[in-house]
C-alpha cells in the first residue's frame, strides 16, 4: 500500500496502553484518547482504555485489512490503542510504512521487555529480546547460548511449556524459566520453574518468558562461525561438508538483509547456515528432488532458521519469476545448459556468484566462465587422518574447484 502525500499535520496518534489502564496513561495520551473521532485497538486494550466516548473499532482478522479505513480517515483525529511500546514488536512499525511521521504522534508505554528486565534485574542492552507471536517456535535455537539472558514474547498461555520442551529436548534443561503474567497491572503474577522439570498450569494468556539459558554437557549449541558438524544435518550424500562449506560462505559475503540463491541445494547446508549468520537474511534454496526437498525443510526446523524458502524445480527453469538475488551459490546442475548465464544475469550488480564442483564436467564449465569472464578459480582440497592398520595417514577428499565471480 503506497503512502500518500505528507500532511503538515498529525492526524494519528498511537497510544501505548499498559496493564494499569487509563491511571497509567499521561495526560497528554488521555486527551488524545478524549478527543479522537475513532478508536481502534484489540478488545483488551478498548477494555483497559475506558470509559471512551469515541467510535470503537475492534482489530479485524488479519489485521491488514483494517489499514485502507485507517488511510481514509487521513485528517480526521484518530487514534490506535497498543501494547505498551508500539514500536517494539507492535503495530508501530505497520504504520511506520503507511503513514509519513510527521502524521504520527506516539505516546509509549514501557515494553514488556523494560518490564521484564526491571523484574529480572537484568540489562535491556545485554539481553536478547526475541517474539514467539506469530513466529515458529526453531526461531528460538539459534540464541540458545551457554549463559545468554532471553526475553521471550509469548503467543499465549501454551508458550512456556511449548518453550521448555524445546530446551529439555536441545540439551538445555537445567536453563531456569520465568513467567511473568499480565506485568504492570493488579494480576501481576511471577512463577519459576527449570525447563526439564516444567509442570506450570493456568498461564495467563498475557504471558512473558524470561530464560537464564544453561546449556548441560550433551546440548547442541550452534556455534557463531559457520562450518556446522556434517552429522547435524539430515543428508544422502548430496551435502557441502564442513570445511568447504565454511571456505564457501566466506567466498559468499553475506551482508544485512541480502537474498540467497542456494541452487542444487540438497540437504540445504548452505542456504541454512547463511541465515544463521544474520536475522533477516533470506535465502531460497532450489532443489528438484521432492525427497531433497522435504529433508531441505526439516533441517532447517531443526538448525532454527523455519523461514526458509524452498523452491520445488530444477534449474535454470526454476529459477523464473523469483526475487532477484543479492549472491548465488551453485553446489549442483552448473552443467545444466544456460544455468551459469541466467545466474549472472539475475545477480544484482555487486552482487557475488560462487559455483563448486568436483567433476571434470563440471571444473570445464568454470574454466571457460573464468577464461570469459574473470573472477576468482580455486582448488580446494581437505585431508583428515585416518587410521592406517595400527597408525594413522592422510586421506584426501575429493577436491572442490571453486568460481567466486563479483557482478560489476
Amino acid at each position: 500500500m503506497s503512502r500518500e502525500p505528507v500532511s503538515s499535520q498529525a492526524w494519528l496518534t498511537l497510544v501505548g496502553i499498559g496493564e494499569d489502564g487509563r491511571a497509567g496513561l499521561s495526560p497528554a495520551a488521555a486527551a488524545a484518547l478524549d478527543t479522537a473521532a475513532c478508536i481502534y485497538g484489540g478488545r483488551r486494550h478498548i477494555e483497559l482504555a475506558g470509559p471512551l466516548r469515541a467510535e470503537v473499532r475492534l482489530w479485524p482478522s488479519p489485521i491488514a485489512d483494517a489499514y485502507p479505513g485507517i488511510l481514509a480517515r487521513r485528517g480526521q483525529p484518530t487514534c490506535i490503542l497498543a501494547t505498551g511500546d508500539p514500536f517494539h514488536y507492535g503495530i508501530g512499525a505497520e504504520i511506520a510504512r503507511l503513514v509519513p511521521a510527521e502524521e504520527v504522534r506516539v505516546f509509549a508505554q514501557p515494553s514488556a521487555f523494560s518490564l521484564a528486565c526491571a523484574r529480572m534485574g537484568w540489562p535491556v542492552a545485554e539481553t536478547a529480546c526475541l517474539t514467539l507471536h506469530g513466529r515458529a517456535l526453531p526461531n528460538l535455537i539459534p540464541h540458545l547460548q551457554p549463559g545468554a539472558h532471553l526475553l521471550v514474547l509469548s503467543w499465549d498461555g501454551s508458550t512456556p511449556a511449548a518453550v521448555a520442551a524445546l530446551l529439555t529436548e536441545r540439551g538445555f534443561g537445567d536453563s531456569t524459566l520465568t513467567v511473568l503474567e499480565a506485568m504492570g497491572g493488579p494480576r501481576e503474577n511471577r512463577r519459576d520453574t527449570a525447563a526439564g522439570t516444567f509442570a506450570l498450569d493456568g498461564i495467563d494468556p498475557l504471558n512473558t518468558l524470561a530464560i537464564a539459558v544453561v546449556a548441560n554437557p550433551d546440548a547442541r549449541v550452534l556455534p557463531l562461525a559457520p562450518g556446522l558438524d556434517d552429522a547435524w544435518f539430515e543428508n544422502d550424500g548430496q551435502l557441502t561438508k564442513s570445511d568447504i562449506r565454511a571456505v564457501t560462505l566466506a567466498a559468499l559475503r553475506p551482508r544485512a538483509g541480502q537474498l540467497l540463491w542456494d541452487i542444487g541445494a540438497g540437504a540445504g547446508s548452505i542456504s541454512i547456515e547463511w541465515m544463521l549468520r544474520r536475522p533477516g537474511l533470506r535465502a531460497l534454496a532450489i532443489e528438484a528432488n521432492p525427497a531433497r526437498v522435504a529433508r531441505i525443510r526439516r533441517n532447517a526446523a531443526n538448525l532454527g532458521v523455519p523461514g526458509l524458502a524452498v523452491v520445488e524445480g530444477a534449474a535454470p527453469e526454476a529459477l523464473s519469476g523469483l526475487d532477484r538475488p543479492d549472491a548465488v551459490f551453485i553446489g549442483g546442475g552448473v552443467t545444466a545448459p544456460g544455468l551459469l548465464d541466467q545466474a549472472r544475469d539475475a545477480l544484482a550488480p555487486g552482487g557475488r556468484l560462487v559455483a563448486n564442483v568436483v567433476t571434470l564436467e563440471g571444473e570445464a564449465v568454470l574454466l571457460a566462465a573464468f577464461a570469459r569472464h574473470g573472477g576468482t578459480l580455486k582448488r580446494l582440497s581437505v585431508a583428515k587422518a585416518d587410521p592406517v592398520g595400527h597408525l594413522h595417514g592422510w586421506r584426501t577428499a575429493m577436491p572442490v574447484t571453486q568460481w567466486v565471480w563479483t557482478k560489476p
